[in-house]
């Protein structure tokens, strides 16, 4: 297995507008974002391993397998021109893409990137207040290859992308950089085409409730545009369930 290595990862992004710290083990990338104070433009964290790993609602994130990728990228730039977690999973696609373009990744509101009907990744998007700016805190873990499987995880390791997993970390950063510099403006078309339930019967729970529904769009914030018995009601936040997904 090709373990982290800071050079590889560091080889295509801008040269001094990212700091790099790789650890063998930390409880949370995320939350060594928070303790951190930026010097410079972007700070990545990336790490073998995880012993708190979190997801969106206070969900653990299993990650004690080496040879997967989770990792932060955190700055304090002004994030608010998009929804930034709709976005990291479209670089996500993207990049793996690049990698590997046999490997067909799908999306589904508002985070997981998902193969094969399966969950192979999650981003996990946090704010803080840092004196009068915004620390914005990118969250993102995929499964390369995990060893042991819930019955609602998959990887991507039929790809073997562990020897590439410097490279693809490259890929997505330098991409997410990228995105934030130029700013484009069609993203909410690519994120439609590689959503997977555009128009399909959904079960969305917000506020402790379960609505029975068909997801029809988002809005540019990002915002899930749902159809319910009331007309189409807009969500801003939420899980979504599928009959045949995880």
């Amino acid at each position: 297995m090709n373990k982290l290595n800071k050079d590889i990862i560091s080889e295509n992004l801008p040269k001094n507008r990212v700091n790099i710290d790789v650890y063998e083990e930390i409880d949370s990338t995320n939350d060594e974002a928070k303790r951190i104070n930026l010097t410079n433009e972007f700070h990545l964290i990336v790490s073998e391993s995880q012993s708190k790993g979190r997801g969106r609602q206070g969900k653990t994130w299993s990650s004690p397998c080496s040879g997967n990728i989770y990792m932060t990228l955190f700055t304090e730039k002004d994030l608010s021109f998009a929804p930034i977690s709709l976005i990291t999973g479209l670089i996500c696609k993207k990049s793996i893409s690049n990698i590997n373009k046999k490997i067909d990744i799908k999306l589904k509101w508002p985070n997981d990137i998902l193969f094969q009907n399966k969950k192979v990744g999650g981003i996990l998007v946090e704010q803080e207040h840092v004196n009068s700016n915004i620390k914005t805190i990118i969250g993102i873990g995929i499964n390369l290859d995990i060893q042991k499987k819930e019955s609602w995880w998959g990887d991507l390791s039929m790809f073997n992308l562990k020897k590439q997993r410097n490279e693809l970390i490259s890929e997505i950063i330098s991409n997410l950089i990228e995105f934030v510099d130029k700013k484009p403006s069609n993203w909410i078309d690519n994120w439609r085409k590689n959503c997977m339930h555009i128009d399909k019967e959904i079960e969305i729970y917000s506020d402790g409730e379960k609505i029975n529904a068909i997801f029809k769009d988002i809005n540019l914030k990002g915002h899930a545009i749902i159809k319910t018995d009331k007309g189409n009601e807009v969500f801003k936040s939420g899980q979504i369930d599928l009959k045949g997904i995880y």
